[in-house]
């Protein structure tokens, strides 16, 4: 079993709880009582090489990456920062994560926030309705677990909501499915799900086979202004950064460093 499958299935209890606890008609209620998401597509679109700046209070690789663990304070910081979107991870066990983290964020950060997406393994449509009910603006969807009947079943729903996704993809395979569903934002994972090495490489083989009009997202790897500027050379419109943010001494100045604007 993949550490991607353990993942699901150790959530899949959790989840079920979750149901008990908030059936699906109140969750769905919510959802679609919440104010307009905001768009994170134009937020991507902006000058240069936009930054989704992820709050993560540990990863499966590296455990904790913050003992000063402060979603908040994190949060004002990478929005104060010019991040262009916030990435809030809810899995628990192996990032302990939370979704009052990502409620905190949210009333935190208030009307004038970048978009703010929930970063989780998503394989539920009561999931979707419950990151929307919670606050998030858009959603990370994996190729990988979803194939493309579901990626499609789930892209509807999200923007019916009013939510874009970041649609992840691993490999060529995972890209064509993608392509496919005609997602918009496309997210290149440079993180291999089995070994969990991670090689920017991944991401300059796939760019030229995503079309004029996407917007492309590199995550995973990038730790510099050195590793931007390799992605940018080949076309990227934003990197997802966490690693680098959680671990900075000044997350701060080493958003500012990522942007290209210190």
């Amino acid at each position: 079993m993949t550490i991607l499958e353990r993942i699901v299935a150790e959530g899949a209890v959790a989840l079920e709880r979750r149901k008990e606890m908030h059936p699906l008609h109140e969750v769905e209620r919510t959802a679609w009582l919440r104010e307009p998401a905001r768009d994170l597509a134009l937020a991507l679109r902006g000058d240069g090489v936009s930054v989704i700046a992820e709050i993560k209070k540990a990863s499966p690789s590296k455990g904790v990456l913050s003992h000063h663990f402060d979603p908040v304070e994190l949060a004002s910081t990478y929005a104060a920062n010019g991040a262009s979107a916030i990435s809030v991870l809810t899995e628990p066990r192996y990032f302990q994560g939370s979704l009052t983290t990502l409620q905190q964020v949210v009333r935190a950060l208030g009307d004038d926030r970048p978009p703010v997406l929930r970063k989780d393994f998503i394989v539920d449509p009561y999931q979707v309705f419950e990151a929307r009910a919670c606050g998030a603006d858009c959603l990370l969807l994996i190729v990988a677990l979803l194939g493309r009947p579901r990626l499609g079943e789930f892209l509807r729903l999200c923007h019916e909501l009013g939510m874009h996704c970041l649609v992840e993809v691993h490999d060529e395979a995972e890209l064509d499915t993608a392509l496919a569903s005609e997602a918009l934002i496309i997210g290149v994972n440079n993180r291999d799900l089995r070994t969990f090495n991670v090689d920017l490489a991944t991401f300059e083989r796939l760019r030229p086979r995503i079309p004029n009009g996407h917007i492309v997202v590199s995550e995973s790897g990038i730790h510099g202004r050195e590793d931007v500027e390799r992605l940018r050379a080949v076309g990227v419109d934003a990197v997802l950064v966490g690693e680098a943010l959680m671990t900075a001494p000044d997350a701060a100045a080493k958003l500012r460093e990522l942007r290209c604007a210190a």
